[in-house]
Parts: C-alpha cells; sequence; structure tokens
C-alpha cells in the first residue's frame, strides 16, 4: 500500500512562464539585486573613522568615582558625577544632554544638546544639528576661569558616496587668528574609502599626522591601533588597544599600551539586576614608575 501511494505522488513540474513571457526578466531581477547589495554607501566622516578606534581605548582614572545617570523624560537626562583624586582636581561634575524631536532615523535625532559644568564655573558644551538633508553642523565651546579657551566650528556635507567637512576652531577676527581643516573622503568599495586633510593655522602651519586603525577581530573582540607624529615637538607615539566583551557574564575590558611604555586597563561589570556597574581602573608607566588605581560605581 505504501508502494502505491508513493508512486501516485507526481513530481514537481518546472516552473513555466506565461504565454509571451520568458524567464530573463527573473534573472534580471536577480542580477539588480546582487548589484544593490554591491552599492557603495556614505563613508562618514573622518571623525566618525577615528572614534571607532577611540572607543575601544580604556578611559583611565585615578581614586574613587561615582556617577549616578537619571533620565527625566525620552529627550532629557541628567548626570551627576562625584570625583576624588589625588592626582587631578577632585570635585563634583553636572551634565546634562537633551535630544530634540525632528528624527532622522531610529537612532538618531535632532538637535542635540549636551554639556557638563563643575562648581566654579568649568563647563564643556557642544551642540549638534541637522541643517539640511545632506547638511549638519556642530558647534562646541570650552569655558575655564570665565573665559573662552576653545570653540569649534564644524560643518558636514554628506552626498552619497563622499562626505566634506569642515572645520573652524578657535577663530579671532580681531587678530585674524585661528585653525582652518578641511576633510574629504570618498567612497571606493564598500569596504574602501580614501580621503584627505587638509589644515592651516594662521602664523603656521600645524606639522602632525594622526593614523588609525580598527578591525572587529570577533564578536566578543575588537582591536585598535593609534600612530601619532608631532613634527613640532619632535615626538611620536604608536598605541595598541583591544576591547573584550562578555555578554554572558556582563563584562566589558578595555586595555593598552604605547611605545613609551605606558600600559592601562579598564573592567566594567554589570551588577545585574540592580542597575549598578562597577569599574576598575590600573595604570602604570614603568619609564617614570608610576602606578595608579581607581574604582567607580555607576548608577543608571
Amino acid at each position: 500500500m505504501g508502494n502505491v501511494l508513493a508512486a501516485s505522488v507526481l513530481p514537481p513540474m518546472p516552473y513555466l512562464p506565461p504565454p509571451g513571457q520568458d524567464a530573463t526578466p527573473s534573472l534580471e531581477k536577480q542580477d539588480q539585486s546582487q548589484e544593490k547589495s554591491t552599492d557603495v554607501d556614505n563613508p562618514g566622516t573622518i571623525e566618525d573613522l577615528h572614534k571607532k578606534c577611540k572607543d575601544i581605548f580604556p578611559m583611565n582614572f585615578e581614586g574613587a568615582k561615582l556617577v549616578v545617570n537619571k533620565g527625566l523624560s525620552n529627550h532629557f537626562h541628567i548626570s551627576h558625577t562625584i570625583n576624588m583624586s589625588s592626582v587631578v582636581h577632585s570635585g563634583y561634575r553636572f551634565g546634562a544632554t537633551y535630544v530634540g524631536t525632528k528624527q532622522i532615523s531610529p537612532s538618531e535625532a535632532y538637535p542635540v544638546l549636551l554639556g557638563d559644568v563643575d562648581p566654579t564655573g568649568n563647563l564643556n558644551a557642544s551642540i549638534l544639528h541637522q541643517l539640511g538633508t545632506r547638511l549638519k553642523g556642530k558647534f562646541a565651546a570650552q569655558v575655564q576661569r570665565s573665559k573662552y579657551t576653545a570653540v569649534q566650528l564644524t560643518t558636514d556635507y554628506r552626498g552619497d558616496k563622499f562626505t566634506c567637512s569642515a572645520t573652524l576652531g578657535n577663530p579671532d577676527v580681531l587678530n585674524c587668528t585661528g585653525v582652518l581643516v578641511l576633510h574629504y573622503l570618498h567612497a571606493i568599495t564598500p569596504s574602501l574609502a580614501l580621503g584627505g586633510e587638509l589644515a592651516y593655522q594662521r602664523g603656521g602651519g600645524p606639522s602632525a599626522c594622526h593614523l588609525c586603525f580598527h578591525q572587529k577581530a570577533s564578536q566578543q573582540l575588537q582591536v585598535g591601533v593609534e600612530l601619532e607624529i608631532n613634527e613640532r615637538m619632535q615626538e611620536s607615539s604608536a598605541t595598541l588597544a583591544y576591547q573584550v566583551d562578555l555578554p554572558t557574564a556582563d563584562l566589558v575590558f578595555r586595555g593598552s599600551i604605547d611605545t613609551n611604555w605606558v600600559i592601562g586597563a579598564v573592567l566594567e561589570k554589570k551588577l545585574q539586576p540592580l542597575p549598578f556597574s562597577f569599574a576598575l581602573s590600573g595604570m602604570i608607566n614603568h619609564s617614570k614608575q608610576q602606578f595608579r588605581l581607581g574604582c567607580g560605581l555607576i548608577i543608571g
């Protein structure tokens, strides 16, 4: 009986296009879909490329640190930071971040206002805003002892396959001083982008070189290399950094070593189910025989 039933099942018929239509359009659609998968997208800015490498570097600190983060709404967040150290100035800092209602993408909205200030009046502030579909602006300022110590204006234009950026730093119209930096980055292939940087400083150009390399080796490991050369100061240094993510253990470890024999590491551990994170920092400078240790607690 089983053989009779099996023999009665007919094999599947091959696909035949309707009369007057051939199968070539389906092949063309497959080719078009393959071409779309290899399309070159906007490569972002040169600053974004450096940020990918910088994000895996450990942010070392010394002494004790307490950070409290609190979200007052979907658009407004505040933070309180208390730092106690014998190396840097100890004290309290208040930070605030506002994200506007102009939604560009599920993870991007403008304008963005963020800053932090301490009781003595030292301030760091930044404003980011999407000025158009392709144009983005950024303003950053730093105030210390009631004086502007740094001011920066940046404008980014994003094309389909390229990004142009112009940055003006510490402009002084009366004395005609400041720094102008131009960036251009163009995507050649989905995995290759080429660009350049042109910097001009009133009274002399800065002689420096900054190179970065970032590689995500696996889901748990990221590696970055940074090279900085300052011809004016006759100094150069290279730094190797890595980041290890262990989601099952709620743990992130970042470490680095540079050519000056400075080794640093920061361990961050989430204390589930509480909204706490414990941070442990260690840094040793072999050439100066210095060692710094810090521990912190992050709430929120």
